[in-house]
């Protein structure tokens, strides 16, 4: 992916009164789907301009959590708190300029082309009075160069490939202009090439000033693109922290049961697993 000057992340509306000095964290939260918990008594702090990479085994509660810090679900217990307040307590359109959301799976209308779903990330900004203004459209246009998709803008979105189409989602939550932005499993079903890719847009985006969450189920892709990890097991926060400091091959053990060695990679120097697998015979020569 060609490389392009990313704007800086807005400054948002931090309040001065934040607990820990972190726009958004999990005090104490039960989170679940009606009567089935997933996470009791959860609490967890993002860092602030931090790419954060929530890991751990399918059904754990890495997108339940990340569910709750979008306001998509609301805790039954605790709260989840953006910029010293509630979160459930601001109006949808108001949590939206300050959060970007890229869901799991996302289905573009019938017939829209790539430039009007981009667009439709200046919803939050837009209101009764206000129209369509130059600030929405070079939002738009800076978002699309960023995501290198400014070539596709009159293709329509259900022509494109998968790489394609993730990147054009990634430009919408990035029109937003927000500085949290929350990504739930996005690499999941793009071959290699467009993990990477991705990866790296992410990395930018982190390096120009955002603070990224995401879940992943690539723990060397976390362990090298993150710099926060928050591994979880059961519901509940197993460990955190920065990649060298946590991920040893005892955690990989107790998170995902997968006996392996952690070595440094060899490009970056953060930590690699490598599974061990099971003892075999060897083939004939």
């Amino acid at each position: 992916m060609p490389s392009h000057t990313l704007p800086h992340a807005p400054d948002g509306e931090a309040s001065s009164t934040a607990v820990d000095d972190v726009r958004l964290r999990v005090d104490s939260a039960t989170l679940g789907y009606d009567r089935r918990v997933i996470s009791r008594s959860l609490s967890v702090s993002i860092p602030d301009e931090s790419f954060t990479v929530i890991v751990g085994p399918n059904a754990c509660g890495k997108s339940t959590l990340l569910r709750g810090l979008s306001r998509l679900l609301r805790p039954s217990a605790g709260q989840v708190v953006l910029d010293g307040t509630d979160i459930h307590t601001y109006r949808a359109k108001e949590v939206a300029r300050r959060i970007g959301l890229l869901p799991q799976s996302s289905i573009a209308p019938d017939g829209i082309t790539v430039a009007d779903l981009v667009s439709r990330g200046r919803y939050p900004h837009q209101r009764l009075i206000r129209q369509w203004t130059d600030t929405d459209e070079q939002a738009v246009l800076h978002a699309m160069e960023a995501t290198s998709v400014s070539g596709l803008s009159t293709r329509l979105v259900d022509e494109l490939s998968g790489g394609q189409r993730q990147r054009v989602w990634v430009a919408m939550a990035l029109a937003q202009e927000t500085g949290i932005m929350l990504l739930d499993e996005p690499t999941t079903f793009l071959d290699i090439t467009h993990q990477i890719e991705l990866l790296e847009l992410f990395t930018d985006l982190h390096l120009a000033g955002r603070t990224l969450i995401a879940v992943l189920h690539d723990l060397n892709h976390a362990a090298r693109y993150g710099t926060h990890l928050i591994a979880m097991k059961d519901g509940a926060v197993v460990a955190e922290g920065a990649p060298s400091d946590i991920v040893t091959a005892e955690l990989v053990e107790e998170v995902f049961g997968l006996r392996c060695l952690v070595v440094a990679d060899p490009v970056t120097g953060s930590p690699a697993v490598v599974p061990l697998g099971r003892d075999r015979p060897r083939g004939r020569a």
